[in-house]
């Protein structure tokens, strides 16, 4: 049985949408137009990746945190609410 990590699922589901610039002035801004307000900016692209991916992150968990409704991104729906699974006896 494969495990399966929903939160790391809907991350790398998430950033493989992000959208890159390069600005004028030789920096980069991220963005993931299905996240309303997760945005970054960085002089390299790499930097702009990374903080775009740790924006997304701080979002993810503020908008649980706050019960936001958040975006269902290829069938992974985060605002289900927790349900417990019997676990086989070893």
């Amino acid at each position: 049985m494969a495990i399966r990590f929903i939160l790391s699922d809907y991350v790398e589901v998430a950033i493989a949408q992000a959208i890159y610039d390069k600005l004028e002035d030789g920096t980069f801004t991220g963005r993931i137009p299905i996240c309303k307000g997760v945005i970054a900016f960085a002089s390299t692209l790499r930097e702009c990746q990374d903080e775009l991916r740790s924006t997304l992150e701080d979002w993810i968990l503020l908008g649980l945190k706050l019960g936001h409704s958040l975006p269902v991104i290829d069938n992974i729906d985060l605002n289900k609410e927790p349900s417990l699974e019997l676990m086989d006896t070893v």
